[in-house]
């Protein structure tokens, strides 16, 4: 009896090993893991990399406000001046995680400085943004920051450069204030 038990366990293992129909299916269920993060992988990348574009023309844009003095002669605060680059990113950002900073270098353009808002110690965004959009012939920087959330990032592809899986946003324009009239 024993033997026969055996025997039957042995040839329902043959047909077994033998049988393909399922393979398929096994081979995806192997693979599919890998094949999903890596598309939600890209996903992500280029979302990173059309937000960064987003804000980069938003900056753009908004800094011709000032190029062209009309900032300045409209007297525009640092906060006016957020709303004007807020405007112009409806789709993709929220406006509170949005920090701009605008400061005036006068008329040499050896003498911009520019420094990272990433702490390099504890990878946090350092947030000492000004607001001096100078006068007509001053060079100005205008840069703006965003603190982009990332969600695939255990799988080998982390581009985090801040802490919490976040990605630092940034665009930048520099140019020299047009001679515009009060």
């Amino acid at each position: 009896m024993m033997s026969l038990l055996v025997s039957r366990a042995m040839a329902r293992a043959r047909r077994f090993g033998r049988n393909r129909r399922g393979s398929a299916a096994i081979e995806f269920a192997m693979v599919a893991p890998i094949f999903i993060g890596l598309l939600f992988a890209i996903i992500e990348t280029a979302f990173v990399f059309l937000a960064g574009q987003s804000l980069e023309t938003a900056v753009q844009d908004s800094a011709r406000l000032i190029l062209t003095g009309q900032a300045q002669t409209a007297s525009y605060s640092q906060g006016k001046f957020k709303t004007e680059v807020c405007n112009r990113l409806k789709a993709l950002f929220t406006c509170d995680g949005i920090h701009v900073d605008v400061q005036s270098y006068g008329s040499d353009f050896s003498t911009v400085k520019i420094t990272t808002p990433i702490d390099p110690k504890t990878k946090a965004f350092v947030d000492n943004m000004q607001y001096d959009p100078g006068k007509a012939g001053d060079i100005v920087v205008v840069r703006a920051f965003y603190e982009w959330p990332l969600f695939v990032t255990g799988l080998g592809w982390n581009s985090a450069n801040l802490s919490g899986s976040k990605r630092l946003l940034s665009a930048t324009a520099a140019f020299r204030n047009e001679p515009y009239s009060n």
